[in-house]
């Protein structure tokens, strides 16, 4: 005869009963269309399963089949909230296999563009996590600062969401004089509208108790499932790609790397939050520094030649097509690079060997590493609490995917 005090919890196991949920694929909560499946013991996580590969693309394969001037419109669909920053990435990861130098005066503008693209995407997750906790006023509001920037991305290239920007070895014109007024008016006019966003969050008493110690994850365990960006800063670690290994002049530019301590949802904020008056910083710098000097590097083989001389000029019409099309020779190699991406190290591992398009091209996505940590991120919260923490995170489905 069993002892009652083993037959018990037997019996406790048995009687309690859990149920299943559906988060996403397509659901209001959810980021993008990826699914979790949740096992609930009412309102708390007991488990959970995540399920990608939705709107999985095959970036990496396409850009075997095209040239390499065919793949900067792939690199703007990964993390569409900050498009220039993967635009500029590739271009750099290419001239580092053709040995471009770059011009000093292109690097500063294309820091410019990479750190306006930070604020953008930082203002869309943090304005994000102010909804989900119920606050929709700051969204509103912090939207009308993205559209300042859109309209100065607008005037440098002519696109706003994709932008295609940039060429390899740098850009496509000089900022125009309207261009650099957008900026100007947007570095005067954003200060403000920041602040009154911390005043409105970040002491705010519903706030913080809905996302202090939600969600969070040891320094350990974010190095171990490799995290980067603002989530594995968050947890107290200060590495930043611009930082540690810089790139684009960055070394030039004096700047703070953020953290936090319990790399909770709280402090993902807060770190996005410092790094945008950061990137404010930084873009004050470069316009006071900015060395004069061409706009492009000398590269006739791979940089596009103007308009006007295209349609004017058939050896300019020819070399266009070209370059374009892929018929230009690119030498044999092997190189990594990465950026500071919005999410993170945003990494490009190419290989060549020499023909029209990359033999392989591997792409280091943020979002695809560190969502691999979710299921044990939200283990024993509520569900509400669950999808904070995925807005903290920045979950963005297109760099997910890929």
């Amino acid at each position: 005869m069993q002892d009652i005090k083993t037959i018990e919890p037997k019996i406790q196991q048995e009687e309690r009963q859990y149920s299943y949920l559906n988060l996403g694929p397509t659901h209001p909560a959810t980021h993008g269309i990826f699914q979790n499946v949740l096992k609930m013991d009412g309102e708390v996580i007991i488990d959970a399963v995540s399920t990608i590969g939705y709107i999985h693309r095959a970036f990496e394969k396409l850009a075997e089949r095209r040239p390499f001037y065919q793949i900067t419109p792939i690199t703007d669909r990964m993390n569409y909230c900050s498009s220039p920053i993967n635009n500029i990435g590739w271009h750099m990861t290419v001239e580092k296999l053709l040995g471009v130098e770059i011009p000093k005066r292109v690097q500063y503008l294309r820091v410019i563009i990479m750190e306006l693209a930070r604020i953008t995407d930082h203002l869309v997750c943090n304005a994000v996590i102010g909804v989900d906790t119920g606050a929709l006023t700051g969204f509103v509001y912090l939207f009308q600062q993205r559209e300042h920037v859109y309209e100065i991305y607008e005037e440098i290239c002519g696109a706003r969401l994709t932008t295609n920007l940039g060429r390899i070895g740098g850009f496509e014109r000089d900022f125009t004089p309207k261009a650099w007024a957008r900026i100007d008016k947007f570095i005067k006019e954003f200060p403000p509208v920041l602040k009154e966003f911390e005043k409105l969050l970040v002491r705010n008493r519903i706030f913080m108790d809905r996302t202090i110690g939600v969600g969070g994850i040891s320094a350990d365990r974010a190095l171990n499932y490799s995290f980067s960006g603002p989530n594995l800063r968050a947890a107290g670690v200060d590495y930043d790609v611009r930082a540690m290994n810089p790139y684009s002049s960055y070394e030039d530019f004096d700047f703070i790397v953020p953290v936090g301590t319990n790399g909770d949802t709280y402090d993902r904020f807060m770190v996005r939050q410092e790094e945008m008056w950061q990137s404010l910083s930084i873009i004050k710098q470069a316009i006071t520094k900015l060395p004069e000097g061409p706009f492009h590097a000398s590269v006739p083989d791979f940089y596009l030649p103007p308009k006007e001389e295209v349609y004017n000029n058939m050896e300019s019409l020819i070399y266009h097509f070209k370059i374009v099309m892929g018929e230009t020779d690119v030498p044999k190699g092997e190189v990594y690079h990465s950026v500071e991406g919005g999410n993170g190290e945003l990494g490009f591992y190419l290989i060549s060997d020499g023909g029209r398009t990359p033999f392989r091209l591997h792409l280091r996505r943020p979002c695809f590493i560190y969502y691999q940590a979710y299921p044990e991120m939200i283990k024993g919260s509520m569900l509400s609490d669950a999808i904070l923490t995925m807005s903290s995170m920045n979950v963005i489905a297109g760099e997910l995917d890929a």
